[in-house]
């Protein structure tokens, strides 16, 4: 057990409680609560006596880095950890690696976005990385368990602020780069600067794989020796010939080594093509050969809440992640080659997040849907009404609804829906909360069409994959 806390209400008797000032909580004011739980030594930035003995130090937040790269990081030197960064297509490549593992019969853990997974869905946790003492408890718990791989989404602000410091990735992936957090990154530029920090934490001997067709490849190419490429461009060491997607599988034709490989997937759309060959050649750098992959892939099934699809009434609904600019649109394209008739697309943006998306993600929407229905997303302490005018103010289509309910809105939706249409639900997927002021409220998308389900169509057959 690693000795060293900074929630109060978790410490126990022995353990030290490190001060850490966040920013809308400061850990300094409750360590009187800290000593009440049992701790033993505090950890502050602020020179105050207490009951039991105190270190003052300038930050604790790198005291804490410090004092677990010190004291742990070298336990996990028998682990293989496998990091994965990108704007999109993090939580489906590392979940996908994760499953492989799993049923070639090699002990595998998953750290990101939906959660924990370890011999199966373990605990939520709040963030895609974790912060650096959550992240070392999970290895810890990895490691208890005989984990011999650890696959964990590694996000820009865990880069930025070192959440992973002190571990070594033997294989690193970058997915793509486009924008995303510029509420917290300012420029395109500092975004590219914090995802390239991951290659710092590749072990001297270790892989980086590329997906060659981003824009931003060659930045991560030209910055690491053993590289492997995937990608249509001619010059991809994982090659895609082509693809054929319909609404329950995908087929990828691929050439690598100048040799031919089919394989159909369970997962939809183009964009999960790359998901599926960078976790493909992960796998591969790992050792398993290709036939042993495309066999596999049969039983290898997306995350909840990725192309997720669910028949409703006359058409289907598809539950999907998808929140920034080019995530909505690769979405909404994907699925208007897919279709038979109309898109209706439901799409709200975060509260309190990057502001400049918004205008962007309206005109797509509206753009490649024949009708929207914009609605509340994690409006945070933001006003709705605000969120909603970013969405719409300057929109040239009048395609578009709002409905500020979330709920009401996926009602309409599919009470909208003809013969063959196609509802996407987009935004939230495997989320299962509404997040307003500073309340975390249990919501949940696919619950909500699970009701509309029960209350119209009782008998039907709801889940396509």
């Amino acid at each position: 057990m690693i000795r060293y806390e900074t929630n109060s209400k978790k410490v126990l008797p022995g353990q030290t409680f490190i001060a850490i000032k966040g920013n809308t909580v400061d850990g300094h004011d409750y360590i009187k609560e800290a000593i009440k739980n049992g701790a033993s030594l505090i950890i502050t930035e602020k020179p105050v006596k207490y009951s039991v003995p105190s270190i003052k130090v300038p930050s604790t937040k790198e005291y804490l880095k410090n004092v677990l790269v010190n004291n742990y990081a070298h336990q996990f030197k028998d682990m293989k950890i496998i990091g994965v960064t990108g704007t999109n297509g993090k939580t489906t490549t590392c979940y996908l690696t994760y499953q492989f593992l799993n049923k070639l019969g090699y002990k595998a853990a998953y750290i990101g976005t939906i959660g924990f997974y370890l011999d199966g869905f373990k605990k939520p946790l709040p963030n895609t990385t974790p912060d650096i003492l959550n992240i070392y408890n999970l290895l810890m718990e990895a490691k208890a368990n005989n984990c011999e791989y650890v696959v964990m989404e590694v996000s820009s602000h865990s880069l930025d602020e070192e959440r992973i410091k002190g571990l070594k990735l033997d294989i690193a992936a970058f997915t793509n780069l486009t924008q995303d957090h510029l509420d917290y990154h300012k420029t395109m530029d500092n975004y590219l600067k914090s995802k390239l920090k991951i290659i710092d934490y590749i072990k001297s001997d270790g892989s980086l794989i590329v997906n060659n067709d981003d824009f931003y490849a060659k930045e991560f190419i030209n910055r690491f020796n053993n590289v492997t490429t995937i990608g249509y461009k001619n010059n991809s060491d994982f090659r895609i010939i082509n693809d054929r997607c319909s609404q329950t599988d995908t087929l990828i034709n691929f050439n690598k080594d100048n040799q031919k490989y089919y394989v159909t997937t369970n997962l939809i759309s183009k964009f999960n093509v790359y998901n599926y060959l960078t976790c493909f050649a992960i796998l591969n750098k790992l050792g398993i050969d290709e036939k042993t992959i495309i066999n596999e892939t049969k039983d290898i099934y997306p995350p909840k809440g990725r192309c997720e699809i669910i028949k409703a009434g006359k058409g289907i609904c598809v539950i999907d992640y998808a929140h920034t600019p080019d995530a909505v649109l690769k979405v909404i394209k994907c699925f208007n080659e897919l279709k038979e008739n109309q898109i209706i697309t439901i799409m709200g943006c975060g509260g309190d997040r990057d502001p400049i998306k918004r205008p962007i993600i309206g005109d797509i929407c509206c753009k490649l849907s024949n009708h929207v229905i914009f609605t509340n997303d994690n409006p945070r302490t933001e006003d709705p009404k605000k969120i909603m005018n970013d969405i719409t103010t300057n929109l040239k289509y009048e395609n578009f609804e709002i409905i500020y309910d979330r709920a009401e809105a996926i009602y309409q939706g599919i009470n909208m829906m003809e013969e063959n249409d196609i509802l996407l639900i987009l935004g939230k997927g495997h989320e299962n909360y509404q997040i307003i002021g500073h309340e975390k409220i249990h919501y949940d998308d696919h619950e909500v069409v699970e009701k509309w389900l029960k209350e119209n169509y009782p008998l039907q057959k709801k889940y396509i994959n």
